[in-house]
């Protein structure tokens, strides 16, 4: 194959691929307005607005226990009055598969340490969201 030929090719795959990349990053960037949504009702406190970026029937799995339903807003606000704050979530891929975005990426926030001041802390962060109604619902959330 000719360099022309080899160019070309290259040419004709870049065209063909972009659509399917501009929707992958715009998958992305809805992600992310998702995921610093989540923050902002974290870090204010408030819990009503946070609850409501829950699908009714999510669940939250939590190193204790699952929790769903009311239950979300109540560990969540738990956190929050323990000195749990300040945190921030970093998206790294979003990959949808029908009606569901599967989310991954980094989370941090400082809380509590050993010696009483506040220590920052970090991990993997794993969103299962469902699009419904022209907005992204979590169904699905858990961390290590």
């Amino acid at each position: 194959m000719s360099i022309k030929s080899l160019f070309h090719a290259a040419v004709i795959a870049g065209l063909l691929s972009t659509p399917q990349a501009a929707m992958a990053d715009q998958m992305q960037d809805d992600a992310q307005a998702a995921a610093d949504r989540w923050d902002q009702a974290y870090n204010a406190g408030e819990v009503d607005k946070l609850s409501n970026l829950y699908a009714s029937d999510a669940i939250v799995v939590t190193k204790g226990k699952t929790q769903s339903g009311e239950d979300i807003g109540k560990f969540f606000s738990g956190l929050k009055s323990k000195g749990w704050d300040d945190h921030k979530t970093v998206v790294k891929s979003a990959q949808p598969k029908g009606d569901l975005v599967i989310v991954t990426g980094r989370w941090e926030m400082t809380g509590p340490g050993p010696d009483g001041a506040k220590k920052k802390f970090e991990g993997n962060w794993v969103n299962v969201l469902e699009k419904k109604d022209g907005s992204l619902k979590t169904v699905l959330h858990t961390w290590n």
